[in-house]
């Protein structure tokens, strides 16, 4: 059974996740860890859980969701992976933060590409890659069929969806794919948000404004 961790993190409050299970390893999902007491506290979090780090797994790679990639990627000495088609918005973490007003420092290249269809991997669980543009070119979502999670990024949101004006951005293509690919799983999937708290599938179909 995978446990999931959320840490809140940043002045963007986004969410940071850690998932584990009983084997002790686990996959750190999206680190946007900007000050250092977050930075302390994702530490303690995996010192006094005896947790093993595997990987980073990134949604995407809007700045917001890369701020703590080298400090994770350095400390715990594992690699970096996102979709092939968000490179250049890490090759641009600096001027993303310049966008927004925030002094970013530059993030090295993703270390490892994810691709739709893939299956990763820690201790006894899998997650599903769904390649799901629209928010970001090479956004993708983290599905366990077992534990019935959809860890979603900033695709979809309780009672909304991300931001499509950002480089690469459309909005139809992003309903198109919540639509086809996210409402085809099952309703109960609870889906951890990039921001902001938990929802389900079936609440977003019946409920989200965007998508009803």
């Amino acid at each position: 059974m995978i446990k999931v961790e959320k840490f809140v993190v940043n002045p963007l409050g986004e969410n940071t996740f850690v998932l584990s299970d009983a084997s002790g390893e686990c996959v750190i999902i999206d680190p946007g860890f900007f000050y250092g007491e977050e930075q302390e506290e994702l530490k303690h979090y995996l010192e006094s859980n005896g947790l093993n780090p595997l990987k980073i797994m990134n949604t995407h790679c809007h700045f917001d969701h890369i701020m703590g990639v080298e400090f994770v990627r350095k400390y715990y000495q594992i690699p970096f992976c996102a979709h092939p088609d968000d490179s250049f918005w890490v090759d641009r973490a600096v001027d993303q933060g310049k966008m927004f007003g925030f002094e970013m420092k530059s993030v090295s290249p993703i270390d490892e590409f994810i691709q739709e269809g893939e299956t990763i991997k820690f201790g006894q669980s899998e997650l599903e890659v769904i390649h799901v543009p629209g928010h970001a070119p090479g956004h993708v979502v983290f599905y366990s069929k077992e534990d019935k999670l959809l860890i979603a990024g900033d695709v979809l949101f309780y009672g909304s969806i991300g931001r499509t004006d950002l480089p690469g951005g459309n909005h139809e293509v992003l309903i198109s794919n919540i639509k086809q690919k996210l409402f085809k799983l099952p309703d109960e999937t609870t889906v951890y948000c990039g921001h902001g708290r938990e929802t389900t599938l079936g609440f977003e179909q019946t409920n989200n404004p965007f998508l009803t």
